[in-house]
């Protein structure tokens, strides 16, 4: 480590032998940032359908409000990470509290002017917040605690973030999906056609300017917080050194797989709403597909809950692979029946998925030690696959005319998923952790 810690009473100091940060109360809060991250990422695939009808848009082009929300992990990963080494974790996540709170607020301008090119920027810079807090949540979660439950506890810790995806969603779609289903914007033109537009945009303005406010509390009480944690270690060398952990093995294979999972998880959650609305599967209007979204969310919560346990006592690789064929075995159902059968099926997929992140995310960091920010860092790079899969998956969908051919782009990212979690089965040692010769 380049610099000494703060002197420090023993039982407060990172310690080789034991790998976690004693800091007792501290868990409370992280979980309070897990929930409002993972809440206001899962808004995206209610505004989707919502900007899709306001600005008559294809599958493909909708799905760039993904595109604009995960690029910025790819943009904002290495220096969140640099930034959070430089000012600590507490008040990085601060510091990124204000930021998702200024992405909020720039939905004003973007209401005003009715225009989706500033829906795409308020995005972005939310989701550069929201990258910083995440740069500080996983890491730090891991640390709280012994290394050997660190998959279990980050996987709980996610559970949190699921309560978030699965209540927001469903305010979301009762504040923002309601007037689709009086007027459609392919119907109108000229001057009603901007003040449908200007009128409508008004319900996404007013819950995001909610949750600017909100912003600013937790940011302004994680601030005041911000020396509670004690023995907090960094790694201080150069933020482009953090990409030589891609050529560790083990690292650079879970990079991939946060890479396709993020993608699958958001192509899968972005395609609900418009999947429930077809005729052969329940025929519904936006507002009551939309209210199906917790449900998806909701089994990623169920599953998160059962799966901190089980992990306990299974090989959290075991379980990621059973998960991922899971996962492909609820796509096959999906794409080969009707009506409830099919829609259970597709928000069945949200079970599949719900121990997949942290998992991988352990799994892939087991060993940084004091590398765990630059890791981070990285791993938050690779949810890039956000911006890249579902937009992917909307091209098939608009290419073949198919929502269910779409589901193929998720499923081969099962596949390679399924075989990362045989690979990582066993605790990583030494070899495993060297560079490629």
């Amino acid at each position: 480590m380049a610099i000494a810690p703060p002197a420090e009473t023993t039982s407060d100091v990172l310690t080789a032998h034991d790998d976690h940060i004693n800091a007792p109360g501290l868990q409370g809060f992280v979980l309070a940032l897990f929930f409002i991250f993972g809440g206001i990422t899962s808004l995206n695939d209610v505004i989707i359908p919502k900007l899709k009808d306001l600005f008559t848009l294809n599958y493909g082009q909708a799905m760039l409000v993904q595109t604009a929300f995960f690029a910025a992990y790819a943009i904002i990963g290495i220096p969140g990470a640099a930034l959070v080494k430089r000012v600590g974790y507490m008040r990085g996540a601060s510091y990124g509290l204000l930021m998702m709170m200024a992405g909020c607020l720039l939905f004003i301008p973007a209401s005003s002017n009715a225009s989706f090119i500033l829906f795409l920027l308020a995005l972005f810079v939310l989701a550069s917040g929201v990258t910083i807090v995440q740069v500080v949540t996983n890491p730090l979660i891991s640390l709280l605690g012994p290394a050997r439950t660190a998959p279990s506890r980050l996987t709980f810790a996610q559970a949190f973030n699921s309560v978030g995806t699965t209540v927001f969603p469903y305010v979301g779609a009762i504040l923002m999906l309601g007037t689709l289903a009086h007027e459609k914007a392919s119907d109108l033109t000229g001057a009603a056609l901007d003040a449908y537009r200007s009128a409508a945009t008004t319900a996404v303005v007013h819950s995001y300017l909610g949750l600017a406010i909100a912003l600013a509390v937790v940011a302004a009480v994680v601030y005041a917080n911000r020396n509670r944690l004690k023995g907090e270690h960094h790694d201080h060398g150069s933020v482009l050194k953090s990409f030589d952990l891609l050529l560790q093995p083990r690292f650079g294979f879970g990079a991939l797989c946060i890479f396709l999972y993020v993608g699958a998880e958001v192509a899968v959650g972005s395609m609900t709403v418009n999947y429930m609305r077809q005729p052969h599967v329940l025929g519904l209007d936006e507002q009551s597909a939309g209210k199906l979204l917790p449900f998806y969310w909701g089994g990623m919560l169920a599953g998160r809950l059962i799966g901190s346990a089980v992990m306990r006592v299974i090989d959290p690789g075991k379980v990621l692979a059973v998960m991922a064929v899971g996962a492909l075995a609820m796509i096959a159902i999906t794409t080969q029946s009707t009506g409830a059968i099919a829609a259970a099926s597709m928000l069945a997929i949200g079970l599949m998925n719900s121990i997949m992140f942290p998992t991988i995310f352990t799994l892939a960091s087991e060993g940084l030690g004091d590398r765990a920010a630059d890791g981070s860092g990285v791993l938050c790079v690779a949810i890039v696959g956000g911006a890249i899969v579902p937009p992917l998956t909307g091209t098939v969908a608009d290419v073949s005319g198919s929502l269910e051919i779409a589901l193929l782009v998720p499923a081969l990212c099962y596949v390679i998923i399924a075989a990362f979690g045989f690979y990582a089965r066993r605790r990583a040692v030494p070899a495993q952790m060297r560079p490629f010769s």
